[in-house]
């Protein structure tokens, strides 16, 4: 039995239809996150690290997921760890014990490894440890720099700085990328990233680092320094986890978030950006 093709008219309404909807879950979304992550920040106490360890796991729980897909890995004490390290920069232990609970993690992935290659005759040490271990530094470390961040009489400025400059320059790359971008930026990586958009990202990043004192009392040049950081190394990031969905074969890390896929599709250009800004306050102070 033949079948019948709607109408060109039909199919074009259709994906109008679609385009509406994508765009307005992208928008609630975005309006549910940035809510918040600023109320958290502004919070503090208890509230910002409580939202950052909920992030953090979450993001670390969905990498875990993709890595999966390829090796057996030991997601379980990854994530006992993630928490451990969450729960000691928030009570205010010493980072000597944070990294230690990685260095914890390692042996027991590798003692558990050991226990499987004398029980079963096959072991995934090198794939297991470095997968794990990967998870803790790549995701739960910088988690760990924006909750000491918010512990400091500047963090609050200091980390709606890297959030709202993160945020301008991704939307300032979507919107100019989508409708004038023609020059590929890495197309084997992201495909629809172009120069145009990046530079569009960039400069919404910096004038969103310069509107900002108007409004925060502070000095107006770490500000616009943090921005064009978060202009440039946020878009790396962002082409970073993207590499790891295209190995993983997957087009979202998540669904938690509507509009933008998992937490970690959300806040990868955030890890980047809080771990230099963090490192590079750290050496100056």
């Amino acid at each position: 039995m033949a079948l019948h093709k709607p109408p060109s008219g039909v199919k074009s309404k259709q994906s109008r239809k679609g385009a509406a909807s994508d765009i307005f879950n992208r928008v609630m979304g975005s309006v549910l996150v940035c809510a918040l992550i600023v109320g958290g920040i502004m919070a503090g106490k208890w509230i910002w690290p409580v939202m950052a360890s909920i992030v953090a796991l979450g993001s670390l729980l969905e990498l875990y997921q993709m890595m999966s897909s390829k090796f057996r890995l030991s997601r379980g004490w990854g994530l006992a760890g993630a928490f451990l390290m969450l729960l000691s920069v928030s009570i205010g232990l010493s980072y000597a014990v944070t990294l230690s609970i990685i260095a914890v993690v390692a042996f027991i992935v590798l003692f558990t490894e050991v226990v499987r290659r004398q029980s079963t005759g096959q072991s995934y040490a090198l794939w297991n440890m470095g997968g794990t271990l990967s998870g803790l530094i790549y995701i739960i470390l910088p988690w760990c720099f924006m909750i000491e961040i918010r512990s400091q009489t500047w963090g609050y400025i200091f980390l709606l700085t890297i959030f709202f400059s993160t945020w301008s320059c991704d939307v300032g790359a979507y919107i100019v990328g989508s409708r004038f971008g023609q020059t590929p930026f890495a197309f084997r990586v992201s495909p629809k990233k172009s120069w145009e958009g990046f530079w569009a990202g960039l400069g919404a990043s910096i004038v969103c680092g310069s509107v900002m004192p108007i409004f925060v009392d502070f000095a107006p040049l770490p500000i616009v320094l943090i921005s064009v950081l978060c202009g440039v190394a946020g878009q790396i990031g962002d082409l970073g986890e993207s590499v790891l969905k295209r190995e993983a074969g997957i087009k979202d890390s998540g669904s938690v978030i509507p509009g933008h896929g998992g937490f970690l599709d959300r806040f990868d250009s955030i890890l980047i950006n809080a771990t230099l800004a963090f490192f590079i306050f750290e050496v100056i102070s």
